[in-house]
């Protein structure tokens, strides 16, 4: 969690849930994912100087410089979504979170269902497959074993990702390869990091040809980036905590980059929070429920690749941490004006 030092004392009550609103035309909100990832719109917002210019994401490189380091999560999505049906017939959904410690094998999941789930509740496939809830993580949060094999072959033959709720359409068949980036390695998110989603493996080459080079570290999306914060106060809100790692090979990057002047531009959310988690605490490793807010004082990253967000969500906050509410929100009005594709299937933005 974020330490006292890390947050202007006098803005931590200032902010409230109605400033994290904006006007978000509901065909604006991508429904699809583009044909070419890196054709996608790129808004281009220099912070300091408060400009706005209109380009591709295949040109992101005119905006960068040599010595820059790109920071990109590479989790990869799971097909965490399962359809099943209580022995009494009732539908239920299953969203598979992560394994459990206890009981072996386990799995926390979220349930959608008519009536809330007992322990003991059995449920099945239409294959015939059959799991069990042997108790609660939490209240919410069934403990789901398979009595057919592991849960993670399970998933594979039968899951679906997870796509955001505000994709009104069923689940299309190649929506787990879309809804991935290309460098996408360790399985364990629900959600996709979607800033990394607009690159491909040609422009990463051509960027590291110009010197802007890139290094990875994992944070696993739960469903708490679903979550819409709540609490009229934004400082209020808790935030689940996720799993990230980032590597020795990233630390040394990142040491270099200081070093020589370039700057930490992370791809997307994720990333800023375990950049910024690891550079509070000094852990390479562990869980983190850093919630960053305006009047957060980033030590890391300077500069940010990211997608168009949902209002009075947790990541909307975070940009406005790092570029300002006021020129985010001009940034979104002007972005409604030029026709952009907005959240997870949308057209992105790069903070300078």
């Amino acid at each position: 969690m974020a330490q006292p030092d890390d947050i202007l004392p006098d803005t931590l009550t200032k902010m409230r849930l109605s400033e994290l609103d904006y006007d978000l035309p509901i065909e604006l909100i991508a429904q699809e994912p583009l044909e070419r990832r890196d054709e996608a719109r790129l808004l281009v917002l220099e912070r300091r100087q408060g400009t706005i210019e209109h380009s591709r994401f295949y040109k992101i490189g005119r905006y960068l410089r040599e010595g820059d380091l790109l920071v990109l999560n590479n989790t990869r999505v799971f097909p965490a979504r399962l359809l099943t049906r209580k022995e009494s017939g009732g539908a239920v959904e299953l969203l598979f979170v992560r394994p459990a410690e206890n009981p072996p094998g386990a799995w926390i999941t979220l349930a959608r269902t008519h009536r809330g789930l007992r322990e003991g509740t059995r449920l099945k496939l239409d294959d015939g497959h059959t799991l069990s809830v042997v108790g609660f993580f939490k209240p919410g949060r069934p403990l789901v074993v398979s009595s057919d094999g592991p849960i993670e072959a399970l998933l594979e033959a039968h899951g679906a990702p997870a796509l955001p709720h505000y994709i009104r359409r069923p689940v299309a068949a190649g929506d787990l390869d879309h809804y991935q980036t290309v460098y996408a390695e360790p399985s364990g998110a629900v959600a996709a990091p979607t800033a990394g989603l607009h690159f491909t493996p040609e422009l990463i080459s051509e960027l590291e040809a110009n010197g802007v080079r890139h290094a990875f570290l994992t944070l696993h999306i739960g469903p708490g980036t679903f979550v819409p914060v709540r609490s009229d106060a934004v400082e209020g809100h808790s935030m689940e905590a996720e799993w990230y790692t980032i590597p020795p090979a990233t630390v040394t990057a990142i040491d270099s980059a200081r070093r020589l002047g370039g700057r930490i531009i992370a791809v997307g959310t994720s990333s800023a929070r375990a950049l910024e988690s690891y550079a509070i605490t000094g852990d390479v490793e562990g869980a983190t429920g850093l919630f960053i807010f305006p009047g957060f004082r980033f030590k890391l990253v300077e500069s940010m690749v990211t997608n168009f967000h949902m209002p009075r969500t947790t990541v909307l906050a975070l940009v406005m941490a790092l570029a300002g509410r006021d020129q985010i929100l001009a940034a979104y009005r002007d972005a409604v004006r030029h026709r952009y594709r907005f959240l997870s299937y949308g057209d992105s933005m790069l903070i300078l």
